[in-house]
């Protein structure tokens, strides 16, 4: 008998592969031991994926520091965890949808005459919610390399492993608590704003157990962090217009509230040269 992943002989009485590890399989497939198999995968405690997501909340720096400095088989490598992240969006994104669409429904929270582009602007961010995801881990790298440029624990290769490490526990973690609360019932525009403060306190507390930062180091690098995000999203935001002006984009989102403003003042004026 040969081991069916790299054809090395077996003993009869073997169960796992001396060569490449792999479990001898027996019996043939049936639906018992593909259910056996799925839950032995995913729903093991002692399961990688599991044991990765727990301790990414306990204990992230063993995960994430011991990724970076060797340790690969005790978690989930960070490609693998990634990938299962931006996979698990992309089913969190169609059942939200379907089910409790008010999550993403911000129009009560939109300045008058911008609904339009408050819907096309998320529209745009659930179609093309896997490539920003891998967009936004570059950006933090990088952000993350000018706050804390004096502190030379990591270069921007390891900030890459941490921060989509960061961003895959977020998603997963983001989808379990708005499909859950969904489920109780709770589903609002409210509940997708309060993602927001809560991705950045994990943000915080992951690189506060990475750096062994203090709390006067964590307000520094945060009030740092904030001018950076803040240039950063100014220079975005005039690329963004710059790209909807040659596209002709920007005068059909914003033309009706520009001649919106422009009524309300030709009125004022009308009005003030009557009195």
């Amino acid at each position: 008998m040969n081991c069916k992943n790299c054809h090395t002989e077996l003993q009869e009485q073997d169960d796992y592969c001396k060569s490449c590890g792999g479990k001898v399989i027996r019996n043939r497939l049936t639906f018992k031991n593909l259910f056996e198999h799925i839950s032995e995968t995913f729903f093991n405690y002692d399961n990688k994926l599991l044991q990765t997501f727990i301790q990414l909340f306990k204990q992230p720096e063993d995960v994430i520091d011991g990724y970076i400095t060797g340790t690969r088989k005790k978690y989930a490598n960070v490609i693998s965890y990634f990938a299962l992240a931006i996979t698990i969006s992309g089913f969190y994104l169609i059942i939200v949808n379907k089910y409790f669409p008010k999550t993403f429904d911000f129009s009560q929270m939109t300045i008058s005459g911008q609904e339009d582009f408050q819907k096309k602007n998320s529209t745009f961010v659930q179609e093309y919610q896997s490539i920003l995801m891998m967009l936004y881990v570059p950006l933090y790298a990088f952000m993350a390399r000018i706050t804390f440029f004096n502190i030379k624990k990591y270069n921007y290769t390891e900030l890459l492993v941490i921060f989509m490490y960061i961003q895959a526990q977020i998603s997963i973690a983001s989808a379990i608590v708005v499909i859950t609360l969904g489920v109780l019932g709770i589903s609002s525009s409210i509940v997708g704003i309060l993602m927001i403060p809560l991705m950045i306190i994990y943000t915080t507390y992951v690189l506060k157990r990475l750096l062994k930062l203090s709390a006067s180091d964590i307000v520094v690098r945060t009030l740092l962090f904030s001018v950076v995000l803040g240039v950063t999203l100014i220079i975005i935001t005039i690329l963004c217009l710059v790209i909807m002006y040659l596209t002709g984009d920007l005068q059909e989102t914003f033309g009706p509230a520009f001649e919106a403003g422009k009524k309300i003042g030709e009125e004022a004026a009308k009005a003030k040269s009557a009195n």
